[in-house]
């Protein structure tokens, strides 16, 4: 219930829509659309996980997790908007930089299998923690992990539960009924634009944090 009431709240809400795009970018294969949704859940899990069992270790030496969710909360909202904003440019105008041989062809091939971009959004999404993800997790979550029994095991939950809302759209793109399979063979005829697109939904997401973050 934490994951989802999480996962619906503005901030995480909006980076799970952009997420869905990226996910969409690869619309023509299904079966990379599925796997890039789990890669994304997985990176949400690390996350989650990793930094779960350090607070509940520090939780139960007895100290105060205020200073921890204070400085991730300020700096993961300042860090998230200027680096979806350099996704997103990436993105539009990464085809006409004039990379090195080796960055340029592996960048390519990153970019065609989407796999490592996936697992790196969901890290970084999850380490973005606004006011109402912060307290979820820090005033909620972390709690009772440390005072449930298997508690390293909550945040697990937890991360799943706040990736469903991507993890629905993957399956509905893989496993298609024929309505969204008609809507698959359309999607086709403007593939070329779906970087302009996804890309533009990264700014408009990066400019939406800074704005809420810096002014």
């Amino acid at each position: 219930m934490l994951g989802l009431m999480t996962a619906v709240s503005p901030c995480p809400l909006a980076t799970n829509i952009t997420a869905i795009g990226y996910l969409g970018r690869n619309i023509e294969n299904r079966s990379l659309v599925l796997r890039n949704g789990l890669l994304y859940t997985l990176g949400r899990i690390i996350a989650y996980t990793i930094l779960g069992v350090v607070l509940i270790i520090i939780l139960n030496k007895g100290a105060s997790l205020f200073h921890i969710q204070k400085w991730l909360a300020t700096y993961g909202e300042m860090i998230i908007g200027p680096a979806l904003m350099i996704i997103g440019l990436f993105m539009i105008f990464g085809d006409k930089l004039s990379l090195p041989y080796g960055i340029s062809v592996q960048g390519e091939k990153i970019a065609a299998r989407g796999s490592w971009g996936a697992l790196f959004l969901g890290i970084l999404f999850a380490l973005a923690f606004c006011p109402t993800s912060g307290v979820l997790y820090f005033g909620a979550l972390i709690p009772l992990s440390a005072s449930s029994a298997g508690g390293y095991f909550l945040p697990i939950v937890y991360a799943i539960a706040t990736a469903l809302p991507v993890l629905i759209i993957a399956f509905l793109l893989a496993f298609s009924i024929e309505s969204i399979g008609q809507f698959y063979g359309r999607v086709k005829l403007f593939q070329k634009w779906l970087n302009w697109i996804v890309g533009s939904l990264f700014l408009l997401a990066g400019t939406y944090y800074c704005l809420i973050v810096y002014f």
